[in-house]
């Protein structure tokens, strides 16, 4: 018992961080939380420049994934990126360190993790699982320390088992998936779904309390995501929705 409350506060001061009051903007109608997973990471600068042109702050879901520049997004060659974005005030929460998925419970306390490209997969118990999610908090610290992170956790493709859930429940973290209406649908083919499409839809859509969910760049589609991004936030912010990163209790 004593060695598993070891495990938990180890966990909990990396991931753990205090809640900042949100206090919403006047005028604002209903507020709503865009989220943001790694992905290939192709259109991040120009993504991120787009945020910071309309003051929207984020909660960034941080895994260490292979980007378009042949190296790996919480490698060092991106701590400029992630240092940039600590300063412009987002927030951030575990991807898991591998970004492999969660395929099913093999036993009470065990949870399975597989790659969906060919590396094989694990079995991940209490101890690996609170390691699995500690990991890319603790390249984000080595970057800046004074990062902002919040308690939660996202599942890769947000496919969860029972024990994925209860043994990250046990490292202190809550899983944030997104809302019905907050699929952007950046994964999507862009020849079924172009960016037209997707911007009426999601314009639309969106509802005061949404959280939304969207990649820094997504390999397989054609037509980027980030074509529609400015558009899309303009349009919400003239209905009176506003942007804010996720409450530490997540929605």
């Amino acid at each position: 018992m004593m060695r598993r409350r070891g495990l938990l506060a180890g966990a909990a001061g990396f991931l753990a961080a205090p809640a900042l009051a949100q206090v919403a903007p006047p005028g604002c109608r209903g507020e709503i939380y865009l989220t943001i997973d790694t992905g290939w990471s192709r259109e991040a600068e120009a993504i991120a420049a787009i945020l910071r042109r309309h003051a929207v702050t984020t909660t960034l879901f941080i895994a260490d994934e292979p980007t378009f520049r042949g190296d790996t997004s919480l490698s060092d060659s991106w701590a400029p990126f992630w240092r940039a974005r600590v300063a412009e005030g987002h927030a951030f929460a575990s991807h898991t360190w591998r970004h492999w998925y969660f395929a099913g419970d093999p036993g009470p306390g065990r949870t399975t993790f597989r790659s969906r490209r060919g590396q094989g997969q694990v079995v991940l118990d209490q101890t690996a699982m609170c390691a699995e999610l500690a990991r890319p908090i603790e390249a984000l610290r080595r970057f800046a320390p004074e990062a902002r992170v919040l308690p939660l956790w996202r599942a890769p493709g947000g496919i969860v088992t029972r024990n994925a859930v209860a043994l990250a429940a046990a490292c202190g973290l809550r899983h944030q998936g997104w809302s019905r209406n907050g699929f952007l649908g950046d994964e999507l083919d862009s020849a079924a779904h172009p960016n037209a499409a997707l911007l009426r839809r999601n314009l639309a859509n969106i509802r005061p309390g949404e959280v939304l969910v969207m990649h820094w760049g997504v390999r397989s589609r054609r037509e980027p995501f980030a074509g529609i991004l400015e558009p899309l936030i303009t349009g919400l912010l003239a209905r009176g929705l506003c942007f804010a990163p996720l409450p530490a209790s997540g929605v």
